[in-house]
């Protein structure tokens, strides 16, 4: 025999077995995944949800088992209460099943609870009978609302299966979400909603110790409405719940219409990375399953229930009973993806070992351990799987901006998967030359109107940054060899041409791309020995350039060998400020006047009449050196290059696949320097980093060098994918997004520069460090080099590992080039997060520097 207590409380005072979850400070995402947890969703509101959670806790609790089981029922949000509760429905529901199946469960003993977290103050004054004062700003308030059921002469439940239903927010009214809470001054932001329900998670699936991870929990998580149904802050759901990306089961529709109901929020969910482990709805008659099926290729099992009678003046028992092998094969269904999932997420770190060659890494050196198994994006942050005791997902924050590819916040990582989807139905692949369709175009004119504003007329489409710069020295070489006198018919190349060697010039510590030629146009380095590239002879005449640093707080000079001799008195020049070093008056200085004489000194031994050897093409990195070690270049120094080759008719190249599209605060890095190019070469954060695309822009001048009469005159080059539809509507979404100050906010009143990202004062005191060599704070990117010697700097450096192991356990996910560690975010990314980001790095940096002192002083110990 059972007996129900309810119990109505009022306030914390009074509560018995209620752990306060809501009053701790906003922690780090942490999704357990040590037991089966999915979100319920339905197409539409009205479409038995409830019923389906109701029907699996019968078949996860009610059926034969030796041992002891738990099922979690969670409703996140609950509009209509306390009328409506669906918590106190699976409750009930559940209780009375109990009683009718109990004579087929032999020693069953269930211990059942409802508690109701928080509620506006109307829908607590309805839930406790009693007016509470409320203030302008009432909000949400603490109910403490719990009840249970419990066998008789059972007082602490004993080895008894559980039943835990939780309503975490309510509201009275029985409207959508977002108007409830306006209406009753109840609005909650998706981050408290995912804090209180991740606490619920972590408290039920592990926090039962040793006893717990025995116990067979299963969980569910119910939704609120249909799959797009606003969330109390007016968050679509299926946005408001994807940081978790809990797998699902979505309730269909089976009554006339319901077909495209169902695909529709099939849809709305796969769009956002969720996995669907099975869809099931109640049964009309009117067979909806075969449509799915066909639509779904089988791939996602279709469930039908038996149709819900109008009389329900049993409490749905008969139907339940008769709806029992539709659940039981639910549930089995959803354990299998469960499993399957948990199988794949184990075994990848293993598994990418055996077969995966990764980039620029030395295998030896990353045990599996070490892997990490990403399970999905959201916005900034990966999704990591941790197989720590309890297996759990958590979320770094993605520092190395993949790879310096991303910029996508959230909802622009959504919008781009929408377009590009589209993209895709409507055109798939269409070959480029010779053709038009709206993407490309559309592509082509923004980025003439943007980033080649003022200077370029063409763009050439290609699929990656390094091919972008191998188009970009045919294009100058063409360009040079016509305004030289090198080649004068395009239809043959003349024997004067076939001596001619020509050369870049370029700057030491600048890379531009992984393939052939681009290797050739950069400076003997680490990627281009004989060991890594045993063709590279290296095209070009490589300029030591000076470089500008922040350290112990002032923004400083450093010179070259081949310079600082001349003047001296300017080596440890400081400035007042970093905008101080982008002045164009620096431009009639005496620095700029020794720059000028030092570059066409250097040129000059290439511009003799006689010689084979020609500089064709200056090309470099405007303002930031990325891959040769974050390395910020004096703009005087670029600026006098840029004019020195002009005066020469050397075309320009700016590699900009890292720096355009706001990666240094400015649309375009050209903005920064002051001067435009010839050419420039665009790719990364062009498409948002959602997929490849690169492009090289140029004047008409350029263009015109390959204008003729015969074919053999034009440019030929190209790739399968040029232009492709997909990535020029990703760069066409990117492009408007990040320059918008609607969309991104850190953009400002002018439109020209992204508000300052990196806290000024932390940056200061970074720089000040002792185990801070240098630092460089612009845009998006913030770096630093760690004061080291011998083997202990350079790329091939292993000094820093330490550092990056601790950052990635705050929650920072980055990767080093060698002693340099960077911090790179996107240009949406608010300054609040990078203010954070700067402190965890310099409380690490603490731990760092003293790991090391102790690890010199037992080193001179064990030496002495």
């Amino acid at each position: 025999m059972y007996f129900l207590i309810s119990l109505h409380r009022r306030g914390h005072r009074h509560l018995r077995h209620v752990k306060d979850l809501s009053t701790t400070a906003h922690s780090q995402l942490h999704v357990p995944l040590n037991h089966p947890t999915f979100l319920v969703w339905a197409s539409n509101t009205s479409l038995g949800k409830t019923l389906v959670s109701t029907g699996l806790a019968a078949s996860s609790l009610l059926n034969p088992t030796p041992k002891p089981r738990k099922f979690l029922y969670l409703k996140p949000i609950q509009t209509g209460f306390p009328s409506e509760s669906d918590s106190s429905s699976v409750f009930h529901k559940l209780s009375r099943l109990s009683l009718l199946r109990r004579h087929n469960l032999p020693h069953f003993s269930l211990f059942s609870s409802n508690h109701i977290l928080k509620a506006s103050f109307p829908a607590a004054n309805s839930a406790l009978g009693q007016e509470i004062s409320e203030t302008p700003h009432s909000g949400m308030r603490d109910l403490g609302y719990y009840e249970e059921a419990k066998p008789e002469g059972d007082v602490g439940g004993g080895a008894a299966s559980q039943l835990v239903c939780k309503t975490l927010y309510a509201w009275r009214e029985a409207v959508s979400p977002h108007l409830a809470a306006e209406r009753e001054s109840g609005v909650v932001e998706d981050a408290a909603v995912l804090e209180l329900l991740q606490k619920c998670l972590r408290f039920e699936l592990e926090g039962g110790g040793e006893k717990g991870k025995e116990t067979e929990i299963f969980c569910v998580v119910e939704t609120a409405g249909g799959v797009a149904s606003p969330g109390p802050s007016g968050s679509l759901q299926c946005d408001l719940y994807r940081p978790f990306r809990l797998p699902g089961i979505l309730v269909g529709d089976g009554r006339l219409g319901g077909i495209s109901g169902t695909i529709s929020a099939y849809e709305s969910l796969k769009l956002r990375g969720y996995d669907i482990a099975a869809v099931v709805f109640e049964d009309h008659g009117l067979v909806n399953e075969m449509p799915l099926l066909s639509y779904l290729r089988n791939r996602v099992p279709v469930l039908v229930l038996p149709s819900v009678p109008k009389d329900l003046s049993n409490d749905l028992m008969e139907w339940f009973d008769e709806s029992r092998g539709v659940f039981d094969s639910l549930k089995e269904e959803m354990l299998s993806a469960y499993s399957k999932r948990m199988m794949r997420l184990q075994d990848m770190p293993k598994k990418a070992g055996e077969i995966f060659w990764w980039p620029f890494t030395q295998h030896q050196l990353v045990p599996e351990e070490a892997v990490t198994v990403i399970d999905s994006r959201h916005g900034e942050n990966f999704a990591v799987f941790k197989a720590q005791n309890n297996e759990f997902i958590t979320q770094q924050f993605d520092a190395c901006a993949s790879w310096w590819t991303q910029g996508p916040d959230t909802t622009l990582q959504t919008e781009l998967a929408r377009d590009m989807g589209y993209a895709a139905a409507r055109f798939g692949h269409v070959m480029f030359p010779e053709n038009v369709y709206e993407p490309a175009l559309e592509c082509a004119e923004l980025l003439l109107e943007g980033v080649g504003k003022g200077w370029a007329s063409r763009t050439f489409f290609s699929d990656n940054g390094s091919t972008a710069i191998e188009i970009a020295l045919k294009m100058a070489f063409r360009k040079f060899s016509y305004d030289h006198g090198i080649l004068s018919d395009g239809r043959k190349d003349n024997t004067a041409s076939q001596r001619v060697k020509l050369m870049v010039l370029a700057l030491q510590g600048s890379y531009h791309g992984d393939t052939l030629g681009a290797m050739e146009a950069q400076a003997p380095s680490s990627y281009t020995g004989f060991l890594q590239q045993p063709w590279y002879t290296g095209r070009g005449l490589f300029l030591d350039p000076p470089t500008v640093y922040m350290c112990n707080g002032v923004w400083k000079l450093s010179l070259p060998e081949g310079l600082h001799l001349e003047i001296p008195k300017l080596e440890n020049k400081g400035f007042s400020s970093r905008d101080e070093i982008f002045h164009k008056i620096r431009d009639k200085s005496d620095l700029a006047r020794i720059y000028s004489s030092y570059i066409s000194e250097q040129l000059s031994q290439y511009s003799g009449s006689g010689g084979f050897y020609h500089i064709g093409a200056l090309i470099m990195e405007p303002v930031i050196l990325g891959a040769g070690g974050m390395h910020m270049i004096d703009p005087l120094f670029q600026r006098v290059l840029v004019n020195e080759c002009r005066s020469k008719k050397i075309p320009v190249i700016f590699d900009e696949v890292f720096t355009g599209f706001w990666r240094l605060g400015r649309e375009t890095a050209a903005e920064l320097l002051g001067c435009v190019p010839d050419i420039a070469c665009f790719a990364k954060l062009m498409t948002g980093g959602i997929i490849p695309l690169a492009a090289t822009l140029a004047t008409n001048a350029i263009f015109n060098s390959f204008i003729g009469e015969s074919k053999l005159k034009a440019l030929l080059h190209g790739h399968s994918y040029s232009g492709h539809a997909m990535g020029c509507t990703a760069a066409v979404k990117s492009i408007k997004w990040f320059k918008d100050p609607q969309t991104n906010l850190n953009i400002t009143d002018e439109g020209r520069s992204l508000r300052e990202l990196w806290d000024e004062d932390v940056v200061q005191q970074i720089s000040s460090h002792p185990a801070v060599e240098r630092v460089v704070a612009l845009g998006t990117l913030f770096a630093l080099e760690l004061r080291a010697e011998g083997s202990n700097a350079g790329y091939a450096s292993q000094y820093a590992s330490s550092l990056l192991q601790n950052l990635r356990q705050d929650g920072i996910y980055t990767r080093p080039l060698g002693n340099v560690i960077y911090l790179m975010c996107g240009p949406c990314t608010s300054p609040e997060i990078c203010s954070q980001l700067l402190v965890k790095l310099y409380k690490r940096l603490e731990d760092f520097d003293q790991f090391h002192q102790i690890r010199e002083e037992n080193s001179e110990s064990y030496g002495g």
